[in-house]
């Protein structure tokens, strides 16, 4: 999510990581999101946040 006030982009968020980690930990893409899922006690719901780049694979590993 993004504050309504900031004007970062992608490309400088990308870019702050390649400042500060190394090149296989580096992001290759940046997606804004509004709302993070969450279970009823507060966790995000990290598995419904992978969900859409796993559609039409038959198991959900790389």
């Amino acid at each position: 999510m993004r504050k309504p006030d900031s004007t970062v982009t992608e490309d400088e968020i990308i870019a702050y990581a390649r400042e500060r980690l190394a090149r296989f930990k580096c992001p290759t893409s940046v997606d804004w999101v509004d709302a993070l899922p969450r279970n009823p006690s507060g966790k995000i719901l990290k598995k419904d946040l992978r969900a859409p780049y796993w559609e039409g694979r038959s198991r959900n590993v790389n």
